[in-house]
Order: C-alpha cells, then structure tokens, then sequence
C-alpha cells in the first residue's frame, strides 16, 4: 500500500466515513459448489448484499441470447424481467428473436431476499443438468451454483428432474446511500465476456472507472475479472442498446506500474512511518478545522435566537402546514408520517385543482379517483378522508411494476389527495364484466393477455408476501382493484385495507375487523377472523376464475348462492377436461386457446379455494404455475400464427 493510500485509509478511519457502503464484493473467478474451490468472499455467491437505500428497485443486466434462450418471452421467464420493457429498452418486439450471442439489454424489478438483492427468475430443467451447469449456462454466471442451491434447498441435486421448474435468483443490486448521492441512479449487472476490463466496460457504458472498482470493492492494484462473472457498473442513467452495439476499439489493458526502485528496508520504513504520521495528524488537523467552523455557526445560531428564523419555502408550504392540520384536525401523528414527506412530493390543494379543472365531474373515473394532468403527463388522483398513514406508509416504501405508484399527496381540509401513476385502460372489471353496465366499446382480452395479467397479479402479491418488510397481504383482491395500463399489464391497487402479516407462515393473525368483498373472502377470514397471505390466495383464485371465465363471480356467488367448487366440476371431473372448455370460458375466446394450459388453470383454480388454507399454494408457486403457462402460451401462438 502506497502512502497515498495510507493517508486516504487513515483519514477515512478518523472521520468515520461510510464509503465502504458503496462497495459488493466482487466474485472472483470461481465460485463453484465444491467445497475446495470456494472463493475466499463466499458470501459474494449469493448475491450482492442488501445495502442499498431502497430495498427495491429498477436494476438492468447483459445477457447474451442463446436457443432456446434468444426470445424476448423466454429471456423473459428466465431473468425475471417484463416482456414489455425488456422489448422497448433493446428496440424490438415483443415477438422477436435475437440471433445467436446477441447481448441483450434485462430491466428486472431487484428486491431485497433476506440480507442479498435478487430479481426472481425461473429455469425447467434439461436433462442432465446439475446447479453448476446451470449457472454456465443458460444463467452465465447471473446467477450462481451455490445461490441457485440455497434458493432450491427442497430440491437437492440428486432430484433435479426434467421438466422440473426451480427459482434462479438473478444477481442485482440497487444503489448505495453514498451511490444516490454521487448521482447513481440505476447499478447494471454486467455479464463479463473473454477480453474485457474495467475500463473498457466503464467507457462503454459512461461510467467513471473508479466509481465502477469502487463499486466492486476492487482497486488500481486490483483490476482482474473474469468471463462468466458479474461487474456492477453505476449508471447516472438508464442504458441504452446503442451503448452495448457500439465497437468500442480493441486496446490491451493498461500495464501493470513498473516496480519501484529497490530501497534500503530501515529507511523505507522510517519514511513510511513519518508519512503515517503525517497522515493521522493532518486528518486529526481538518477535523479540528471542521469542528471550530461548526462550533462558530453554534454560538452564532444562539446569539441569533431572538430574530426571526429563515425556513425554504417548501418546508413553510408544506411540513408545517401539514403537521398542524394532521394534529389538530384529525388527531393524528405527525411522526406517523413523517417519513413519507420526505421520500414523495407534496402537492397544494391548488395544485389538485388545477390538475382536475377544480374536480370537473368530465375529469371523474369513478367513486372519489379523479383523472389529473400534472406537468403534461396524467395522473389519478384519489380523494380520501380519514387516516390513510398506514396506507401511504406502504405505498411510499414499496417499489414494483405490478404495484401502483404512488407518486405525491395533499392533505386540505380533512381530505387526503393520494397521486397515483395512471392506468390508461381504467379497472380490470370494466374490461372483462360489460354487462355491469361498464365500457363494452373495449375489445374483449385474448387468452394470451388473460394469462398475463394472471402472472402480472401473482408477481405483485408474491412482492407484497415476500418482499417487503414486513410482509404484507393486501385483503381486498379484485378485479375493480386490478388496473391495466396501455398495454394491458396489471397493476394492484387500493391499499387501504391491507395489513402486515404479522404471523409465521403457516400461521395465522387474528382480527374481529372483517372488511373486503363478499365472494372474494377466504372463509378462515370472513367466518373467524383469521389473516393470513392465504387470504390473498384464495381471493386470486376467485380473481382468475373471472379473468377465464369473464364472469362476475362475486355477484354470480350471491345471486345464486352457488359454491366455486361447482363452477370448476365439469372440467375437472374429466379425464383431461377439455371437451367443458367451450362452455366454462369467455365466450369471446372462441377456441383460440391452448387447452391444455386451460385446464391446468382450472386446477390451479381449485387448489387457490380450498376450504383448508394450508392446502392452498403460496404466491411464490403460483409465479412459477403462471410464468409456466405464459412461456407455453407464447410457444403455442407462435406455432399457431406459422400454420
């Protein structure tokens, strides 16, 4: 170590500096399962560590396409990622085919799993495969053998059956504290190919080399990576695929420093020692400097106390304003949300006019939600009284595609302002239930955007029971509570009733509050109270079988006092279910369906309502079920459109 480095190391010892925050260890070269070949920074194999400011975020990884893997919707399935974007971030379409090698640009939802970040793919098994060939290929090395292994601990390697579908935890990251602050918006996993090094991936991406080793816990001394490994590269923006097209020009890495002249050992020693010295006492030096600066600002802040304070105009406009009206109006704690003033922006109740042309019954969607236009761009806004902290609390810390937004709030007069991202093509209901009198100018979904939106639901409460801290269950699943965007992708919304899952899994929390919708509701929940995730299950049960059936079930359930079990019968009592098919779907799908993935949701159906909820399946399974029935989905329309 240089005595450069000394004196940096030293002082950032005295001044208590948290830049080691910034850093993941990089992986090195081999991080095999066999318990010899294991790398010194083991813990590095199972992902990068949960240090970031958000406990979610959006993060981006390279991917170099190979068949079968060389599809958006099967690099899709595989990583994790969102069709949709994943096809506008590389400029194609949803449909296309990369060819052979091709990097891909991956945008994935990264989420904290236990101390590690992690995007959540999944992989069937080939024959032959073992976790250790799985991590080379197809995953090449964006995941790992021994992360792979602990996230599949119930299937061990001696029963890696084909056709078997496991989790691939997809190594991510999201920025550090001191990341954010330098300007790091987005961290990209970089897939290391044959003849890379650090500077020549921070050039091509625009990143500063140093930045990038820091990143990595990795030095000028210290630049070695290797293929089939994974580099975090810190992004002040979001990637481009003209970034990874461009030909960067073939150079050598830099050489190595030449060696220093050989010294005499007693003096290098001695001189090393003053420079150390020198080091501590200019730290202690600077240190002194800043806190005589502090000391004086002190003293004059106390001789100033009898003048009027300064405060910014944000703070006057909205923190004050809103800690009087929270505790005086409504007797509420301002510390229950004062989090949430800082992480979204405050709007004034002027501000809400004017979005909503002073709430013109043209700008109405329904019930209190207002369509709003905020800087160009549309906006729901959603008019509450009475206290929504909890709700907001939630909104303001999770961070994920299939979950509303929440984007910015008002408090005027009692009333809460909540705004929400905007779902252009409005409630799920509204799409699949015309006959409730809602828009029937929309055309009817295709089977394909029917499974979607299925597997779009699923990721969202698999998010909420899985991934946020603490769990949380959303109690009031339905389809009024889904939203469909432009494309018709899913978004849950309507937080309001949703609550931490307090108890183990498996077990259950008890409340004497039932609230939600009938026909929706578990029947541990609406008979005795019982809150469990598998309350969420089983209203995503009643929630497909709508989205298939394209029948209002709830109401369906009421007015003839049928059972769900009943519904399901006809196919289910069937060899193989299919000849029911015609009868128990949409009518609008006509037969333009895979039958054998109908039916397999059918059963999917009837396990998600058993009356016992330990039966019932976790949101986790259910991914894997749907992300099955997409990929198979997406196989059979392409066979179909070529005949």
């Amino acid at each position: 170590m240089n005595n450069l480095h000394w004196i940096c190391f030293l002082t950032a010892l005295i001044s208590g500096s948290s830049w080691i925050e910034a850093q993941q260890p990089y992986i090195r070269k081999d991080t095999g399962c066999m318990g010899s070949l294991a790398v010194s920074n083991s813990t590095s194999a199972f992902g990068y560590h949960c240090n970031g400011v958000n406990r979610s975020c959006q993060a981006y990884l390279t991917f170099a396409s190979q068949p079968p893997y060389d599809s958006v919707a099967a690099i899709s399935a595989l990583l994790g990622a969102d069709p949709v974007n994943l096809s506008n971030l590389n400029s194609v379409s949803e449909n296309a085919t990369f060819e052979t090698n091709k990097v891909v640009l991956v945008p994935v939802t990264c989420s904290c799993a236990g101390q590690f970040y992690q995007a959540n793919g999944s992989y069937a098994l080939r024959a032959g495969d073992t976790y250790t060939s799985i991590e080379l290929s197809p995953l090449e090395g964006l995941s790992t053998c021994r992360a792979l292994r602990s996230e599949n601990s119930n299937i061990p390697e001696t029963n890696l059956v084909p056709g078997l579908r496991i989790n691939v935890p997809v190594r991510c990251a999201c920025p550090t504290k001191n990341q954010s602050d330098d300007g790091v918006k987005f961290l990209l996993s970089y897939m290391v190919e044959s003849g890379d090094y650090v500077s020549l991936i921070s050039e091509k991406f625009g990143a500063d080399t140093e930045k990038t080793l820091a990143a990595n816990g990795l030095s000028d001394q210290d630049t070695v990576i290797y293929p089939n490994t994974t580099l975090l590269v810190p992004l002040q923006s979001q990637p481009s695929i003209t970034q990874i097209s461009a030909q960067s020009p073939a150079a050598a890495p830099p050489p190595p420093p030449p060696p220093p002249p050989p010294q005499d050992v007693s003096k290098s020693s001695s001189k090393t020692w003053k420079y150390v010295l020198a080091g501590v006492l200019g730290g202690l030096g600077c240190l002194g400097i800043v806190g005589g600066v502090v000391f004086l600002l002190c003293i004059r802040k106390r001789e100033k106390r009898g003048e009027p304070e300064m405060v910014t105009k944000s703070f006057e406009a909205t923190e004050k304003p809103l800690k009087k009206k929270l505790d005086e109006e409504m007797g509420l704690s301002y510390g229950s949300v004062s989090d949430l003033v800082q992480s979204v922006k405050m709007y004034t109740f002027e501000e809400m006019k004017s979005a909503t042309e002073n709430f013109s019954p043209s700008c109405l969607i329904r019930g209190s939600v207002y369509r709003g236009t905020i800087n160009g761009d549309f906006a729901a806004i959603k008019k509450i009284n009475g206290d929504v902290s909890k709700e907001i609390n939630l909104l303001s810390k999770i961070n994920h595609f299939n979950l509303i937004s929440l984007s910015g709030i008002c408090f005027n007069d009692g009333d809460w302002y909540l705004v929400f991202e905007y779902a252009e093509n409005g409630a799920l209901s509204d799409t699949i239930h015309p006959e409730n009198g809602n828009d029937s100018r929309k055309p009817p979904l295709t089977w394909a955007q029917r499974v979607q939106i299925g597997l779009d639901v699923a990721t969202g409460l698999n998010y909420l029971h899985s991934y946020t801290s603490p769990p949380h269950v959303h109690k009031d699943l339905k389809s009024s509570n889904v939203l469909l965007d432009s494309n018709s992708r899913a978004k849950i919304t309507n937080f309001g009733l949703s609550r931490s899952a307090d108890a183990q899994e498996g077990e259950f929390a008890l409340t004497r509050h039932i609230v939600g919708t009938k026909g929706y509701m578990a029947p541990e929940y609406l008979y005795h109270g019982l809150v469990s995730p598998k309350l969420d299950v089983y209203a995503f049960g009643v929630l497909t079988l709508e989205i298939l059936t394209g029948k209002d079930i709830a109401a369906l359930q009421e007015r003839e006092n049928i059972h769900l079990s009943e519904l399901l019968l006809p196919v289910l009592e069937e060899e193989n279910g299919k000849q029911h098919l015609t009868s128990f779907l949409d009518p609008s799908l006509q037969g333009r369906y895979p039958a054998d993935v109908a039916v397999s949701l059918v059963r999917l159906i009837d396990s998600c309502i058993k009356k016992d909820a330990s039966s019932r399946p976790n949101m986790d399974e259910i991914v894997r079920h749907f992300s099955i029935a997409m990929t198979t989905t997406s196989s059979w329309e392409l066979s179909s459109s070529s005949t």
